[in-house]
C-alpha cells in the first residue's frame, strides 16, 4: 500500500512503494549484466579472430580444428548477437567490414588477456619440464656446449628446447621462457640482455696464414667468400668507395651453422656472428681474419612473461644464463686466439 507524507511546503509526497522498487530495479540491472556475461559468445569470438586473420573460413576452420560450416555458423551467431555484419563474402574471398576492423584488435587483446589470466591461475604451471624457445643456430653453437653445466647443477630440471625463427606465443604454446635475438623490445614480455653480438670474418688459421689478413675491400678478392643470407658481406663496412668490386663467387648458405662448418672445413672466408664462432676461435679451429669487427645493433635477450619470473625453474635458468653470459668473451681483433 502506498503511503503519503506531508512535506514542509505542505504538499504531499509518496513514500513506500517507490523506495521498495529501487532495489528491484538495481537487482534487475545486475541480473541483466550477469546474464549477458553468461551469454558472452567466447567460442564465436575465437572463430571471428581466426577468420579475420586468415580471411578464409576454410583456413580458419583448419587452424581451429573444426569444419568450415561450423566456423560459418559461429560467425553468423556472433553477427546475430552484435546485430552488425562482420564479413563481406564474395565467393571464397572474405573481407572485414568497418565494424569488424574496429572490433578485431579489442577482441584479440581481450582473448589474450583471458588466456594469460587462466595460465597464471593454473596450479600445475610450475611443475614438469622447463620449456625454452630460441634460434636453432644459438642452440647449436652457444647453448648446447654449456647446457651440460646447467644439468649438472640442477638435475631435477628437465630442459625442453623449441627452435624457431618466428615469435612464439608463450601462453598458447606452454613455453616458459626464451632467448630472442633483436633490439630487446617485445610487448608484454620481461626482457633482459644476455649477450652482445658482432660480425667477424673467419677462416681456418692455415688459410689466414696463406692468404693474409683482410684490411681492405680489395683483400677480399684473395679469398673465396662464403655468403650467408643472414650476414651478407655488404653488412661488413670496410673502408672503400663505390668503385670497389665485391666478389660474387663462392658458396651461399641460408643456414647460419652451415656457414660456420664450411669455414671450419677450409672452404673459404665467412662473415659470421661472433656468438656462433667464439668457441671455434677459442679452440683454434677458426681465426678472426681482420682487425675490423662490426658491432651488431641486435643482441640476445632472455625473455618471458613477467608472471613466469616467479617460477623456480625459470629463475634457476635465468640466473644460470646470466652467469654464462658474463663469462662470454668479446671478439679479439686481428688473428685473435691462435
Amino acid at each position: 500500500m502506498t503511503t503519503r507524507a506531508i512535506a514542509r511546503n505542505g504538499k504531499s509526497r509518496t513514500t513506500g512503494a517507490p523506495a521498495a522498487a529501487e532495489p528491484t530495479r538495481r537487482a534487475a540491472s545486475e541480473g541483466r549484466g550477469r546474464s549477458a556475461f553468461r551469454r558472452l559468445p567466447l567460442a564465436s569470438l575465437r572463430v571471428f579472430v581466426a577468420v579475420a586473420e586468415h580471411l578464409s573460413f576454410t583456413r580458419a576452420a583448419d587452424a581451429l580444428g573444426v569444419t568450415a560450416s561450423a566456423a560459418s555458423m559461429q560467425v553468423q551467431a556472433l553477427e546475430d548477437y552484435l546485430r552488425v555484419p562482420l564479413f563481406r563474402r564474395n565467393g571464397r574471398q572474405v573481407q572485414l567490414t568497418p565494424d569488424a576492423e574496429a572490433l578485431r584488435p579489442k577482441v584479440e587483446q581481450a582473448l589474450a588477456d583471458l588466456e594469460r589470466a587462466i595460465d597464471e591461475a593454473r596450479a600445475d604451471r610450475g611443475s614438469g619440464p622447463l620449456r625454452v624457445t630460441m634460434l636453432a643456430s644459438f642452440l647449436a653453437q652457444w647453448l648446447l656446449p654449456r647446457l651440460r653445466d646447467f644439468t649438472a647443477k640442477h638435475p631435477a630440471v628437465d630442459v625442453q628446447v623449441h627452435t624457431s625463427t618466428d615469435l612464439v606465443d608463450f601462453v598458447k604454446t606452454g613455453i616458459h621462457a626464451g632467448i630472442r635475438f633483436g633490439a630487446g623490445t617485445w610487448p608484454r614480455l620481461h626482457s633482459e640482455k644476455l649477450v652482445g653480438e658482432w660480425l667477424v670474418p673467419v677462416c681456418t688459421p692455415a688459410l689466414l696464414e696463406r692468404l693474409g689478413p683482410v684490411t681492405s675491400a680489395n683483400d677480399l678478392t684473395h679469398y673465396r667468400l662464403l655468403h650467408s643470407t643472414y650476414e651478407p658481406w655488404t653488412a661488413w663496412l670496410l673502408d672503400g668507395g663505390p668503385e670497389e668490386v665485391w666478389p660474387t663467387s663462392g658458396a651461399a648458405f641460408d643456414d647460419a651453422v652451415a656457414i660456420v662448418r664450411a669455414a671450419e672445413d677450409g672452404q673459404g672466408l665467412a662473415l659470421a656472428r661472433w656468438s656462433l664462432v667464439a668457441d671455434e676461435v677459442e679452440g683454434g679451429r677458426l681465426a678472426v681474419a681482420s682487425p675490423r669487427i662490426v658491432a651488431s645493433a641486435h643482441a640476445y635477450y632472455f625473455v618471458c612473461p613477467p608472471s613466469h619470473l616467479t617460477l623456480d625453474k625459470v629463475a634457476l635458468f635465468r640466473d644460470w644464463l646470466q652467469t654464462q653470459a658474463k663469462g662470454f668473451p668479446a671478439p679479439v681483433a686481428g688473428r685473435a686466439r691462435q
